[in-house]
């Protein structure tokens, strides 16, 4: 069983004024460059046993401190990347409803599976990135897993793994901090009499760094 602590990129410019980044490379603010810096702090002291990162600048740059503070190389994952919002990419919500009032409609209602105009299905990206975290678990085995990757996705994953309708993240995960820390233990030998019976145990949801342990 793998400890893997997932953490959202920090804060960029378009997320700044609330626009879909998706998979498009959008850099880091200010306030994103200090919060991935407390993210490196924490790592310093977390036992890490690997970095990964998805391929987009905003995730490899949040976690850049936490590679100087480890001294750990940083892998990139492309499995890893942002679900694609397609034509909504660079869009706030005001717009994408104006522009695409049918579609966005569609995804409200169910947004693990109908996707923004030319995007990607969240469905799709809960099925090439899950590998990823299968991989890891196969090398590190007992160990502790820092993946620096994006909040859809990073959701997405989540309920998938608690064995809860992905078509339900933005209910139930409305949002997650900048680098804040979302800890699970995967695979978990659950025995549960649940109907959806969970793959992890969360030992932590949306915790920002100086308060994790």
């Amino acid at each position: 069983m793998t400890t893997f602590f997932l953490a959202r990129h920090g804060e960029t410019v378009w997320h700044a004024e609330h626009r879909y980044a998706g998979n498009s490379n959008v850099g880091l603010t200010q306030r994103g460059l200090g919060q991935a810096a407390a993210l490196g702090a924490w790592a310093a002291e977390a036992r890490l046993d690997a970095i990964v990162a998805s391929p987009l600048g905003r995730a490899r740059r949040s976690a850049a401190p936490a590679v100087e503070t480890t001294g750990l190389e940083l892998r990139i994952d492309e499995r890893l990347v942002e679900i694609d919002f397609g034509a909504a990419e660079g869009l706030t919500p005001d717009e994408i409803a104006e522009r695409f009032p049918d579609e966005w409609q569609a995804f409200m209602r169910a947004p693990a599976s109908s996707p923004l105009p030319d995007g990607e299905r969240g469905r799709d990206g809960i099925a090439r990135a899950l590998p990823a975290l299968d991989d890891l678990v196969a090398e590190f085995p007992e160990g502790r897993v820092l993946i620096v990757g994006h909040a859809t996705l990073i959701r997405l994953l989540f309920s998938e793994l608690a064995g809860m309708d992905p078509d339900g993240y933005r209910d139930l995960l409305p949002v997650l901090g900048n680098c804040h820390l979302t800890t699970i233990e995967y695979p978990w030998a659950t025995e549960s009499r649940a109907m959806h019976h969970p793959r992890i145990r969360l030992l932590g949801f949306d915790v920002p760094p100086w308060r994790a342990i």
